[in-house]
């Protein structure tokens, strides 16, 4: 016996606040959209929400998988101005167009984590409907809906400065160049996207060859699945200083990066992870940079003073209204993770990711201006066998 399916018109699920981002305790609402193109009797119209992280990756022959569950509702709805038949179906008519309301609460902060979608995991929230009929295939149709925990970069933990000092002992055919050292320090931790992260900053460098001083925003992305660990990661933007000669020091005061349109840290997931950095460093042609890394967590809630952001920036002439306006206004939404095309490379201990020399760089020894090197790959990707799967 063939049975002939009875095609829907249209069958979808439209939130009340479609352009809306969503948060820990807001409420969820929206219609479930039927019409259909012939008599139809429905016998019911389910709902579920579903708030899941999840990491896929090759490694080898082997597929590494796992799931975390952050949100499950699930409910029936009902037409409310429709005759239902004593089991609960409806008989549903063409050129009619028929809603199933629904809504439901996300769970209290703390409970779930941004929206994120990246290179080997994501984090998708979504409604799903379902149309039963009777003796016809289940129908179901899914819209997705973005979640942005909160981060407040205002918090005295996130206010609080970050410091570090550096140095490294330069050799040649394992005869001691000299050294080169650094020294930096940014007045808080805490920033959001389109704010300025201010530098200060002292190098020195006292081995033969000429230097050069640079500092960028890393995002690193770390997945666990099956007790391994995959991290990736990107250069989202940079700035350089001068080249310093032998024997010679340069400072920064008040050197500005500024935070580009990225999305927050996650750091609550169990199984995707994402932290940021700054990474000051010297680049030493011949030899491995040297790199202090200042760590970093992007909020959504702008930075509110003025009086200690002020004071670090004092030193740029005429800039200290503009940077105060950007700090803050409040920033538009971010970008998908994927939408981030800059310089996506990984880092190994050797740090290739920084390995960016190009033409305009020092060269070995100062006395020997045409030495030339290669460029690295675009990126590599580091896996990493990990028992504990706590980051």
């Amino acid at each position: 016996m063939v049975v002939m399916t009875k095609k829907m018109k249209n069958f979808e699920v439209v939130f009340s606040d479609p352009s809306k981002t969503y948060s820990s305790g807001d409420k969820v609402a929206g219609r479930v959209l039927v019409e259909v193109a012939e008599v139809t009797k429905v016998t019911a119209v389910r709902v579920i929400g579903i708030g899941c992280a999840k990491v896929e990756y090759a490694k080898g022959k082997q597929r590494c998988r796992e799931d975390v569950d952050y949100l499950r509702y699930e409910d029936t709805v009902t037409l409310d101005d429709q005759p239902a038949d004593a089991d609960g179906s409806v008989i549903l008519r063409p050129g009619k167009k028929y809603e199933y309301k629904f809504g439901f609460e996300l769970p209290q902060q703390g409970q779930l984590v941004s929206s994120y979608k990246g290179k080997f995991g994501s984090v998708q929230y979504y409604v799903k409907a379902f149309l039963e009929r009777p003796s016809q295939p289940l129908l179901e149709t899914r819209t997705n809906f973005e979640v942005v925990e909160p981060i407040d970069v205002n918090t005295p933990d996130l206010m609080s400065p970050a410091t570090g000092t550096k140095g490294k002992k330069v050799t040649c055919m394992f005869i001691s160049d000299g050294q080169v050292s650094l020294n930096a320090k940014i007045d808080r931790r805490g920033f959001c996207q389109g704010e300025d992260i201010t530098i200060d900053a002292d190098f020195e460098n006292s081995c033969s060859r000429i230097v050069v001083p640079k500092a960028a925003i890393i995002a690193k992305h770390t997945y666990q699945a099956n007790g391994r660990t995959k991290v990736f990661q990107q250069k989202l933007s940079s700035v350089r200083g001068n080249h310093i000669i032998s024997g010679m020091c340069e400072t920064w005061r008040g050197k500005t990066i500024r935070v580009p349109k990225i999305k927050p840290s996650i750091l609550a997931c169990n199984i995707i992870r994402v932290e940021y950095f700054l990474m000051i460093y010297i680049h030493i042609p011949g030899s491995d940079k040297l790199v202090l890394e200042l760590p970093l967590v992007i909020g959504t809630i702008p930075y509110s003073g003025c009086s200690s952001r002020t004071n670090s920036m004092s030193s740029q002439e005429g800039s200290s209204a503009n940077n105060s306006w950007v700090s803050l206004r409040l920033p538009e939404a971010p970008p998908s993770y994927c939408d981030i095309a800059k310089d996506c490379r990984m880092e190994s201990p050797t740090t290739p990711l920084l390995d960016d020399y190009d033409g305009s760089d020092s060269p070995l020894f100062m006395s020997a201006p045409q030495f030339q090197f290669c460029p690295p790959p675009a990126y590599s990707e580091a896996d990493e066998d990990c028992n504990d799967n706590a980051l």
